[in-house]
């Protein structure tokens, strides 16, 4: 870097003045111009353009020297940290290089924070749900069936009249068997240590067919590689609460659940024809999932399709070596 770069602003706005003032003054002192005791307007009008020479010398060398600033004000404005890899220019700084410089060096700092408090806060959220979900299996779903273990004695032990009565409160328990253990299924997703990838995102589809009738187009293109848990297990968390919002908001007829590879590429696309828009900040929903895709080195889209309704695209780099 220049050495006048690494000169403080401060005395640079100052040198800027004094250079001026000094040359004001040596021309005074080199011209024949003089000042008369009682000044003439002749000598008033000299003395007007001097000193707006000198007012405008400066202003412009100021002006090098300060606007960059301002256009660094306004680029840190529009830096958003829930894109990351953004950077400023350097090169078209001028003076303001050393600020520029520093900006993007703490832009990497943050970013690497937040990416390593996000990953962790991911896994701490990971561990909880293992955690509930073994609770509600263990202990409401043991309840639950103790409880429906009971009443079938009771239905086989009371009077027709009661029975039917009984039997109505055992399927009410069945039901509510059944969606604890739906609920412990998509808080510990362990169909994909069982099943794999692509039998869990099938389960996935075929939950939301079974709980809104929305059929669902899969697109599985083979030879699609082995991946690490880590990743898989953000593909599955970013295709759950894609088809999460599809039940929630779209009010979609058709569904699309697709995952392919491009060279080094893994790409999830979820994709619906409902009434939704792509809003990247609308809710905590796409939020988590772009955190998740962060902590895969990913990245995530959320746009709006012609015609209408929304597509979620996940692109996860994977190793190339991968078979």
């Amino acid at each position: 870097m220049r050495r006048e770069l690494s000169l403080p602003l401060f005395w640079r706005v100052c040198l800027i003045n004094g250079a001026v003032f000094a040359l004001g003054t040596l021309v005074l002192v080199l011209s024949p111009a003089t000042v008369s005791e009682r000044t003439l307007w002749s000598e008033i009008v000299v003395l007007a353009i001097g000193l707006a020479v000198i007012f405008t010398l400066n202003g412009l060398l100021l002006r090098s020297i300060l606007q960059p600033l301002d256009h660094l004000t306004g680029a840190m404005a529009a830096i958003d940290l829930r894109q990351p890899g953004r950077r400023l220019d350097e090169t078209a700084a001028g003076p303001a290089t050393p600020l520029v410089a520093g900006f993007n060096a703490m832009l990497e700092r943050l970013e690497a924070e937040s990416t390593t408090s996000t990953t962790r806060a991911l896994h701490a959220q990971e561990a909880e749900r293992q955690r509930i979900a073994q609770e509600l299996h263990d202990e409401v779903g043991q309840s639950l069936t103790a409880v429906l273990l009971g009443l079938k004695q009771a239905v086989d032990a009371a009077p027709p009249e009661v029975a039917a009565e009984l039997e109505q409160v055992r399927e009410t328990t069945r039901t509510s068997l059944e969606e604890v253990r739906r609920i412990s299924q998509r808080l510990r997703p362990g169909v994909l240590a069982d099943l794999g990838l692509l039998n869990s995102l099938s389960s996935l589809a075929s939950d939301l067919t079974a709980r809104t009738a929305i059929p669902v187009t899969r697109g599985f293109l083979p030879g699609l590689p082995a991946l690490a848990p880590e990743a898989e297990l953000v593909v599955y968390r970013v295709a759950q609460e894609a088809l999460t919002n599809v039940a929630r908001h779209a009010h979609a007829d058709n569904v699309e659940l697709g995952l392919t590879r491009r060279g080094n590429i893994l790409t999830l696309r979820v994709a619906d024809d409902g009434v939704g828009g792509a809003d990247a900040t609308a809710g905590a929903g796409i939020q988590g999932m772009q955190e998740r895709a962060r902590m895969g080195g990913g990245r995530l889209q959320v746009r709006s399709r012609r015609g209408g309704g929304t597509e979620v695209l996940l692109d996860l780099p994977i190793d190339e070596a991968t078979p």
